[in-house]
C-alpha cells in the first residue's frame, strides 16, 4: 500500500501532495537489487515522478525523467502515469562511495553532475521535453529547481529514502507543495514557518505520522481540505506485444541478420527484468508482418 493524498489551501492559493511509498521503493529494491546509494537515488527519482505524474490532468498522459550524470551511477530513469504509478532503471546499480559530510548516502556524489529532463507526453504530436542542469545531484533540489526555471511554478519538495543495514527499505516518500497562479503572498511565511517545523520525510514516516498526516501538516494555518488520495505502485506495463513491436522498429534487416543465425535471443525489460524469448521462426514472422 502506497497511499498518496493532495489537499489544497482554504483560500485556493496552495496545493500540496504527499506520498508514503515505502512499499513501492521496496519493489524497486526487490526488483534491480541496487546498493544502497543507488536504491536511495533511485527511489528519490521514483517518488518524485509519482507526485508530478498525479498532477497530469489527463488520463493517458505520462512523465519521464531522465538524470544525465557523470557520477558512478550514470543516467536514471523513471516513468510515471497521471495515476501516479511509477517504473524506473539506471545504468549501475552497485556504487559503493564514502558517505557524505553530513554522514549519509552520498546520493549527489553518486549522481554527479549532469542534466535533468522533464519529458511530458499529453497525447500531442511531440512531447514537451524540458531540460535543466542539475543544481545538486540530490534529486528533489534538482526537480523544484525545474519548476521555477522552466514553469515558473515555485515549488517546495522534499523526497527521502531510508535504507537498512540488510539493503532492505525502511521509509521511503515524499512531498510537493506549490503555489498556484495569482496566489496570495501572505501565505509563504506560513509556509516556511511549517518547513522550518518539519522533520525529514523519512522521519515523520518512522514516527507514524501517514501521508495525509503529512500534508495537512504542509499546509497547516491554511485550513486545508483533502482533495483527493489515491493507492500508487510500481508498474511495469511491458508485454510480449510491445517487445514485438520494439523488435520490429529495428528493421528488416537486422531481423533477418537475427534470424539467420539459427538461436532463439533474448529480449529483457529495463524496468522488470523480465525476459521474452523469440525463435528464428517467430523472427521471420515479425519481418513478413
Amino acid at each position: 500500500m502506497n497511499p498518496l493524498k493532495r489537499a489544497i489551501s482554504a483560500d485556493g492559493s496552495v496545493v500540496a501532495s504527499a506520498v508514503d511509498a515505502t512499499a513501492l521503493v521496496g519493489k524497486i529494491e526487490a526488483c534491480h537489487k541496487p546498493s544502497a546509494v543507488v536504491t536511495a537515488a533511485l527511489g528519490r527519482l521514483a517518488v518524485g515522478a509519482s507526485l508530478m505524474g498525479y498532477g497530469l490532468k489527463n488520463a493517458d498522459d505520462a512523465l519521464t525523467l531522465r538524470v544525465e550524470g557523470d557520477g558512478p551511477i550514470g543516467s536514471m530513469v523513471a516513468v510515471a502515469d497521471s495515476h501516479g504509478n511509477v517504473k524506473c532503471y539506471a545504468d549501475q546499480y552497485i556504487v559503493e562511495i564514502p558517505l557524505n559530510d553530513n554522514g549519509k548516502l552520498d546520493v549527489g556524489g553518486a549522481v554527479g553532475e549532469g542534466t535533468l529532463s522533464v519529458i511530458k507526453d499529453m497525447g500531442l504530436k511531440e512531447p514537451y521535453v524540458g531540460t535543466i542542469p542539475l543544481v545538486s545531484g540530490e534529486i528533489a533540489e534538482d526537480i523544484a529547481n525545474y519548476y521555477a526555471v522552466s514553469e515558473q511554478i515555485p515549488t517546495v519538495l522534499s523526497l527521502g529514502v531510508l535504507v537498512a543495514p540488510d539493503l532492505t527499505v525502511k521509509q521511503a516518500g515524499g512531498f510537493l507543495i506549490q503555489l498556484l497562479p495569482f496566489a496570495d503572498e501572505a501565505c509563504i511565511p506560513v509556509l516556511e514557518k511549517n518547513l522550518a517545523a518539519m522533520p525529514s520525510v523519512t522521519q515523520m514516516l518512522e514516527d507514524g505520522l501517514t501521508a495525509e498526516d503529512i500534508v495537512m501538516r504542509c499546509l497547516d494555518g491554511l485550513e486545508p481540505n483533502l482533495l483527493d488520495e489515491a493507492e500508487v505502485d510500481y508498474v511495469c506495463d511491458c508485454s510480449r506485444e510491445r517487445t514485438s513491436r520494439i523488435l520490429v522498429s529495428i528493421g528488416e534487416k537486422d531481423l533477418r541478420e537475427l534470424a539467420d543465425a539459427g538461436e532463439s535471443i533474448e529480449v529483457c525489460c529495463h524496468f522488470c527484468n523480465k525476459k521474452y524469448e523469440f525463435t528464428p521462426d517467430e523472427i521471420l514472422g515479425l519481418i513478413k508482418k
